[in-house]
């Protein structure tokens, strides 16, 4: 992996109050994180209140139960980055975007309870020093939600991601949505907030099935956000 075309992007971020604690990169902060992945249930378990179970829909068509140890070690992939940026230019900005709902709310990306297995800015040996999104296990299958309307700029194998869906969200942020065993929705689409874009799986650098959360504040890597907070403010509260 070259680090190089990164350097620019990481050098030039400016992260605001969203932003983890200065990254760190020693020996012990990457085996602090090699013990989250492959320990399951280091953190609290948390999200909304279990919902019908004609939510979830399995391949084996009952719901299971979610894997502790669900969670990822994506980082910087050059190809998906590459990818990402030629399928965003070729989509216009201007283009009509399917209804929200109420002006400025949002919604979660899950309908049932999860399992925290590696939040947002937990430090270690990637590329940006730390976790770039947050890590929510649940069953293989369960149905995964936008959190905002906008359009999906990619929607396809990503590298390190698995299968994943990007979409520019109305206010200019990018949301991913990683490790996807099922894609719902197209490149190109406009959706709104809360349309199904896919299914929760293991696909990509996984260690089990769950959902990799990522709000970027701008299209390249580096420019992530904290996904808890900036649903907060805009109405949805994940934790």
């Amino acid at each position: 992996m070259r680090a190089g075309p990164v350097d620019s992007v990481l050098a030039g971020m400016g992260y605001d109050i969203d932003s983890p604690r200065e990254a760190g990169t020693t020996r012990r902060d990457v085996l602090s994180v090699a013990a989250v992945l492959m320990a399951g249930g280091a953190f609290t378990v948390a999200g909304p209140a279990p919902h019908a179970a004609a939510e979830s829909d399995t391949e084996s068509g009952t719901e299971a139960a979610a894997e502790a140890d669900g969670g990822c070690g994506v980082g910087y992939d050059e190809e998906f980055e590459r990818e990402l940026a030629e399928a965003d230019e070729a989509i216009p900005e201007t283009r009509a975007l399917a209804p929200q709902g109420p002006p400025g709310r949002f919604a979660l990306p899950l309908r049932r309870r999860f399992r925290v297995t590696a939040r947002y800015g937990v430090r270690g040996n990637w590329i940006a020093g730390h976790h770039t999104g947050i890590d929510l296990a649940v069953p293989q299958g369960t149905p995964v939600h936008a959190v905002g309307g906008g359009t999906v700029v990619l929607a396809r194998w990503s590298g390190a991601y698995g299968k994943a869906v990007t979409v520019r969200l109305r206010d200019g942020h990018y949301a991913v949505y990683a490790h996807l065993s099922r894609i719902a929705v197209r490149q190109g689409a406009r959706i709104g907030t809360g349309d199904r874009v896919g299914s929760s799986g293991a696909t990509g650098r996984a260690t089990g099935p769950h959902l990799h959360l990522e709000i970027r504040a701008r299209r390249g890597y580096g420019s992530d956000i904290n996904p808890v907070a900036y649903l907060a403010r805009r109405g949805a509260r994940l934790l």
